[in-house]
């Protein structure tokens, strides 16, 4: 039928199981809008390829081979049939395997580590507790995540998974009641969804323990490194009695894994499997970039102005600094415009409510700094603004990654001027790569900038990025030789 996904082999090699040489995967998923994506499958050692394992005809899984429960539940949530990163990294953990994957944002990964974790749950029955377990809870998956927000969204998704199942899934991070989150994990602990810094609060305190955890998620697992989370990811996986090697499945998600923390982050897993959908670090297409010159004493102006000529739907502004947050929010409360913010010095209460006033459209304006722009999933997202332009590519591809989720469509505005000039070599080449409009002035800002180019002649003068992904991880590092470490991707 039109509706549904239609998947097309196009390589596929295998090379000698002796050699423990890699097995290289390339299909191509095409949708209902006729829009490619790329997916790659990189693996060490022989994965099991069977019809099977990559559901790759329109065929609905039995309800039987998932449990009632959970196949109900995913009726109930609306899931009618998988996106490519699910379609792939589900049968992918189901077999046990650990698994780094990449993929646009927008494109269900949280989707893609919970249903395979829940089903495996579900198969397995209750965990018993360590011997002499005294008061700590057990968790027995735990999964990671850099901001409260995350974790909090992650929590939801699961919780709709796992209605009626006896599963219990119990959420914990910074700024809330430490109090009120023991009492929650006390009533029952299954899986286990935490920012890192509170949950080694807890394993210090000898209130949660490790030893029971057989499935370990790093959700936008380069976010947690790049904020700084490594030493206390490190404790938890390593220092903390968790389980080891066969004894826990492993699974990394997130829209980009540049070489650097490819490296850092197999030492977590053992024999993964490396899967790309779609060019790692590439905007998506659903989303039309528009980029403005703006001075920066012009920007409110410019902003008012833009914001007077939509009529509907939700619009989120990204800023730099917590300061101007405010500010933008004074400003346009001060005009007449429904506006909210949130940040990293707002309380966990403002932060809530703010997102929800958001979400349900009572305040339709959101001006936030960058602890938004990661991993949210806001229904209904039709424009995004970026007031400050971001100082690195990755940034810039998460905060317009917030519209244009799931097939929709969406626009990001950018203002840009001088003080952006280390960004603006790589932010062409994206444009140019999605066929996005180039302004002239654009181009000759990139002749004078410092920022880096992949090179290649590209539409209107730009570069582009070539298949390998310059410094966005599209490539896993184990197919290298061993002379560029530490090296980009």
């Amino acid at each position: 039928a039109a509706d549904n996904l239609v998947v097309t082999l196009v390589a596929f090699t295998v090379t000698s199981r002796k050699t423990r040489a890699h097995k290289h995967v390339s299909l191509v998923a095409t949708t209902t809008k006729r829009q490619e994506s790329t997916l790659t499958i990189m693996t060490r050692f022989p994965l099991k390829c069977r019809e099977t394992m990559f559901p790759i005809l329109s065929k609905p899984t039995p309800p039987e081979t998932i449990g009632d429960d959970l196949f109900r539940n995913t009726q109930l949530c609306g899931y009618s049939r998988p996106t490519p990163v699910q379609k792939y990294s589900v049968p992918i953990c189901t077999q046990g395997r650990d698994l780094m994957a990449c993929a646009q944002t927008g494109s269900g990964k949280t989707a893609g580590f919970l249903f395979p974790i829940i089903m495996s749950m579900i198969k397995r029955g209750g965990s018993d507790p360590p011997e002499n377990a005294r008061r700590r809870i057990y968790p027995e998956a735990l999964v990671l995540a850099p901001t409260r927000e995350l974790a909090q969204q992650i929590h939801e998704e699961a919780k709709r998974f796992t209605y009626a199942t006896g599963i219990a899934s119990v959420v914990i991070y910074g700024g809330a009641n430490v109090g009120d989150q023991l009492r929650e994990m006390e009533r029952g602990c299954d899986l286990l969804v935490a920012t890192p810094g509170r949950l080694v609060d807890l394993i210090e305190r000898g209130r949660l323990g490790m030893e029971s955890v057989s499935f370990l998620v790093l959700d936008e697992a380069d976010r947690m490194l790049d904020m700084g989370f490594e030493p206390q990811i490190r404790r938890i996986v390593e220092e903390s009695g968790m389980p080891g090697g066969i004894d826990r499945q492993t699974m990394m998600f997130s829209a980009t894994f540049p070489a650097n923390i490819q490296r850092l982050a197999s030492d977590f897993m053992r024999d993964y499997v490396f899967l790309t959908v779609g060019r790692v670090g590439s905007a998506s297409k659903d989303v039309t970039q528009t980029v403005e010159f703006v001075e920066e004493r012009d920007k409110v102006d410019a902003l008012m102005k833009f914001l007077l000529t939509i009529q509907d739907g939700l619009i989120l502004i990204f800023v730099e600094t917590k300061r101007s947050c405010d500010y933008v929010e004074d400003v346009l409360c001060g005009q007449g415009f429904p506006a909210c913010s949130i940040h990293g010095d707002k309380s966990q209460r403002e932060r809530e409510d703010a997102l929800r006033y958001f979400k349900n459209g009572n305040t339709p304006i959101l001006c936030a700094t960058s602890v938004a722009a990661r991993g949210l999933d806001i229904p209904n997202v039709t424009q995004v603004v970026n007031y400050d332009l971001p100082s690195n590519i990755d940034d810039y591809v998460h905060r317009i990654g917030r519209t244009g989720r799931a097939g929709n469509t969406g626009a990001a505005l950018s203002f840009i001027n001088e003080s952006n000039s280390g960004v603006v070599r790589e932010l062409r080449d994206l444009l140019d790569e999605n066929e996005q409009d180039v302004p002239p002035w654009l181009n000759q800002m990139c002749q004078f900038s410092g920022g880096r180019s992949s090179g290649g002649g590209g539409r209107g003068g730009g570069g582009r990025r070539g298949g390998g992904g310059g410094g966005f991880g599209s490539r896993d590092v184990r197919s290298k030789g061993g002379n560029d470490r530490g090296q980009g991707g």
